[in-house]
């Protein structure tokens, strides 16, 4: 018996010295901490470092290393750090980035060459469709989806016409692409801006010109804030419907912007109300340790990190075992805090979408509430087009 229990206890303290060893699972974001739109990085890294938090210092049971740097919004400068993290740093896997256009220059490259990446935002409808790669999931969506959410509502609440707004990248095009996808009235002016542009005001005398029922614009970050300050000053807030997708109605955008925001209906995916328990506990830790109320982005960065956790969690860490590692991450087999969560055949998300609305909450500030569920289990539409 006394040999049993010391063979018990040998393999005990060996399991215990074998698990203090383990190398962690090094996982290098490359996101937008600088610039007007820098907040953005801020919030999926926040979101993704909370998840870390919670199991001081591990995914999935798995100890890691998380390295943040800054691509400043540069295609180049992105490139160049995740080649730094793979050859240098031995990064496994990688994440982070906000715009499609840095990820167009990043991705490709990144996954053919064997490194698996998870986008905790930007989806370009061609790594969706064409460019699909087996390395590569979308853990958000992709770009056309949260505009498609917004051309059905548009069209079942009786709007004629619409002008629409965003700037001229690929996200840009991608994103009035979703919105006409399901708009069924006639579209007033399709005008693309600068990238990171501030003073709107051809735009907005164009707007004014032009008289339109109402107005569909996607311009994320400081750029959002600028258009819809300028818009409301100008007098047309009055006259004009405005809709646009989450990115430009964000909590702390609408900090931001203030009362020209009130009303507005905007399409997403995730709302800090979603009512259940994965969300529940999300938000309440997120405001506990950041003093502020969870955005879309910060969601989408804590789910990056869950899903990652789920696959490490499955393989005991091991990412010799590739391929089941990256089975496991397509399985997505963890409490999304946007309730349910699958992987299409292209792994971009089937997930349900919604409408919402800028309200004051009873603090007084402005934030978002849930108003109603558009589409469920919604498909991308570039999945046809990816052969894996």
């Amino acid at each position: 018996m006394k040999r049993i229990f010391l063979a018990i206890m040998a393999i005990s303290l060996f399991s215990a010295i074998q698990a203090a060893a383990m190398e962690p699972v090094k996982i290098g974001m490359i996101t937008t901490l600088s610039t007007k739109a820098g907040y953005l990085g801020e919030e999926v890294r926040d979101g993704f470092k909370l998840a870390i938090a919670q199991e001081n210092g591990k995914l999935g049971g798995v100890p890691v290393e998380l390295m943040v740097e800054d691509d400043q919004r540069k295609p180049d400068k992105a490139k160049q750090i995740a080649e730094r993290y793979i050859k240098k740093d031995k990064a496994q896997i990688l994440t982070g980035i906000i715009f499609s256009n840095v990820a167009m220059a990043v991705v490709p490259k990144v996954v053919k060459g064997g490194t698996i990446y998870l986008s905790p935002n930007a989806g370009p409808s061609k790594l969706a469709g064409k460019e699909c790669n087996k390395n590569y999931f979308s853990v958000s969506y992709q770009n056309d989806n949260i505009d498609e959410v917004v051309g059905q509502y548009v069209t079942e609440v009786g709007h004629k016409n619409v002008y629409l707004i965003a700037p001229n990248y690929p996200a840009g095009k991608d994103h009035l692409a979703g919105f006409k996808r399901y708009f069924k009235g006639e579209i007033a002016a399709e005008v693309y801006t600068k990238l990171g542009q501030s003073d709107y005001a051809a735009e907005i005398a164009a707007i004014r010109a032009a008289k339109p029922e109402s107005i569909f614009f996607f311009l994320p970050g400081g750029m959002g804030v600028n258009f819809l300050k300028q818009f409301y000053q100008a007098g047309l807030g009055e006259s004009i419907a405005v809709y646009g997708p989450a990115f430009s109605f964000d909590e702390r955008i609408l900090k931001a912007v203030g009362p020209a925001a009130l009303g507005v209906k905007n399409g997403s995916q995730y709302t800090h109300d979603l009512d259940n328990p994965a969300n529940q506990q999300f938000v309440a830790a997120y405001r506990e340790m950041y003093g502020r109320t969870p955005t879309l982005y910060a969601s989408q960065g804590y789910d990056t990190a869950r899903l990652i956790g789920s696959a490490l969690k499955a393989v005991d860490g091991d990412l010799s075992r590739y391929d089941d590692f990256r089975a496991n991450l397509k399985s997505a087999n963890f409490d999304s805090v946007r309730g349910k969560f699958a992987f299409g055949s292209n792994q971009h998300p089937v997930q349900d979408l919604y409408i919402r609305e800028v309200v004051k909450d009873d603090g007084g500030n402005f934030t978002n509430r849930t108003l109603k569920k558009v589409f469920t289990d919604h498909v991308d539409a570039y999945a046809s087009e990816c052969s894996m």
